[in-house]
């Protein structure tokens, strides 16, 4: 258990399988100060084709990219605010870990930020580092990674996620105590507008009051909207 004020240091973890179990951890790096921000970006890509002679387009839906995050990473060796280091051995180590070759995976490592809150499966994009101080012979004594990261998922768990959410494929959900069919499309469509061509669709005599245990089908839009031309 953490201790309430402790200062924890965020940390970089590094696995040679997507997996990430505990046997496939290679190592870690824990930064010498923690950074004072950092930066998440969400972004969808839309398809912008556009047909010759018109003014504008519908922008199709393409793909959710994604997540990034970007950190600046500081390195001291002057002994200042923290205890001596090497700094471009500790900077040589931070990039072994996160961003270089390995033979063995044919591939840079898999990576795992933790930080407080944030906990983040992902891959290095890409570190641009800065040295801003220097001994009178020119090795480095300060220094900053500007680093970016970008989340991952294993095929088996994004295409779960994705058939879990799809609006093109009829979802099935198990009554538990306490749901009404207006939530229970809510949670599914986003709208509880939908529960009546729901309850058409699976046949119910009596839909104000469902019985725990049961299976519910929560067909596509399309076929709701089917459901609401028959009956209106």
């Amino acid at each position: 258990m953490t201790t309430p004020g402790k200062l924890k240091k965020l940390t970089i973890e590094a696995y040679s399988s997507i997996k990430y179990s505990e046997s496939e951890r290679v190592g870690e790096f824990q930064v010498m100060f923690n950074p004072s921000t950092y930066s998440q970006k969400f972004e969808i890509q839309y398809n912008e084709d556009q047909a010759q002679g018109t003014s504008g387009s519908s922008l199709g839906f393409g793909k959710m990219k994604p997540q990034e995050y970007n950190f600046e990473f500081l390195f001291d060796g002057t002994g200042t605010a923290a205890p001596v280091i090497d700094v471009p051995a500790t900077i040589k180590k931070f990039l072994d870990l996160t961003f270089h070759f390995n033979g063995e995976l044919h591939r840079p490592n898999y990576l795992k930020i933790s930080w407080g809150h944030l906990v983040s499966r992902c891959i290095m994009k890409s570190a641009n580092v800065t040295y801003t101080l220097f001994k009178p012979g020119g090795e480095p004594l300060r220094a900053k990674i500007a680093a970016a990261f970008s989340e991952i998922k294993d095929d088996e768990l994004r295409a779960s996620e994705e058939e879990r959410s799809s609006p093109d494929l009829t979802h099935y959900r198990t009554v538990s105590d306490g749901d009404t069919l207006p939530l229970m499309c809510y949670r599914i469509y986003g709208d509880m507008i939908h529960y009546l061509p729901v309850a058409r669709y699976n046949k119910m005599e009596n839909f104000r009051k469902l019985t725990t245990g049961t299976r519910i089908a929560f067909p596509p839009i399309g076929d709701l909207e089917k459901e609401k031309e028959d009956y209106a």
